[in-house]
């Protein structure tokens, strides 16, 4: 995707065009649908990719994934996976009605912005989202809520643990970082929540060929085979040889301690410091007080 278009996409998810085609998007849903369902850049895709080998006995990867567990707008053709006859389907939505069930995951919002930084810093949308004042420009736009169309992080992530479906049976909340330390553990909560009954050994595999190493390998295969990728491919135009411009990416715990400058820290937790202590994240200053709301 171009810079152009994606700078096209950016500024039409910013107008009033916006919840038509969010309407449109949410069409054809069903009760029995389940949601994965995270703020961008979160690592939603690799709990696909295992779920989806769990799920259905096949490979995953990037050009077959949005067959199986698509992303919201993407369901129509999509088959039923789940126990009950519903689909699983992937959202950045904030919290909607329509939504009846679904797992929730969440990563520091800390690591996300590096990550979203990272990403954008390798188009000319990084530009656009600092107004020219380099990184603390994209800092301040991203708390602000004015980069990724769903909002702020702070308000996305408030949108669901306080919802409706919130200390029901029908939301599950996991966190970016309990996955990486103890994968299976919490893959096998995701699927006690989607009443499947799963084998272990099957569980481990799946979790083995959606390594770090095996989806960025994966990345690399798609995007140097020459294959036209379409509308659906998440990876899309991004350079696997430049570290920033992929889409799997280290997947790093707290890499933001050695990358942030400490009044960018403050600034941040200023902002999300609350909805982090809520979700069982440390901050690094005691400004409970003083944290603000986008």
């Amino acid at each position: 995707m171009t810079s152009t278009l994606r700078d096209f996409r950016f500024r039409v998810a910013r107008t009033k065009l916006r919840e038509p085609l969010k309407i449109w998007q949410h069409r054809g849903l069903k009760p029995e649908d389940v949601y994965l369902a995270s703020f961008g850049r979160s690592g939603s895709t690799w709990l696909r990719f295992v779920l989806l080998e769990i799920l259905t006995g096949g490979s995953a990867g990037f050009l077959n994934v949005h067959n199986v567990i698509p992303e919201i707008g993407m369901q129509g053709d999509v088959r039923p996976i789940l126990r009950a006859g519903g689909r699983l389907i992937k959202t950045h939505e904030p919290y909607r009605r329509v939504y009846k069930k679904a797992i929730y995951q969440v990563r520091d919002v800390r690591d996300v912005l590096l990550s979203a930084y990272a990403m954008d810093s390798t188009t000319g949308m990084f530009l656009y989202h600092s107004h020219g004042r380099g990184f603390d420009g994209y800092i301040d736009t991203f708390l602000k809520g004015k980069i990724a169309h769903q909002g702020s992080w702070q308000n996305h992530v408030d949108s669901w643990i306080t919802s409706p479906l919130a200390n029901t049976d029908n939301l599950l909340l996991i966190r970016y970082e309990d996955m990486r330390r103890n994968t299976e553990f919490t893959v096998k909560k995701v699927l006690d929540f989607l009443e499947f009954n799963y084998d272990t050994e099957k569980v481990r595999a799946a979790i083995a060929n959606n390594s770090l190493e095996h989806m960025r390998a994966k990345e690399e295969s798609v995007k140097r085979s020459g294959m036209k990728l379409d509308k659906k491919v998440l990876i899309r135009n991004h350079n696997v040889d430049n570290e920033e411009g992929r889409f799997v990416r280290k997947g790093t715990i707290a890499g933001w301690r050695s990358k942030l400058t400490q009044p960018q820290v403050q600034l941040i937790e200023q902002w999300t410091g609350l909805t982090l202590l809520r979700l069982g994240y440390e901050i690094s200053f005691h400004q409970a007080d003083t944290c603000l709301s986008a």
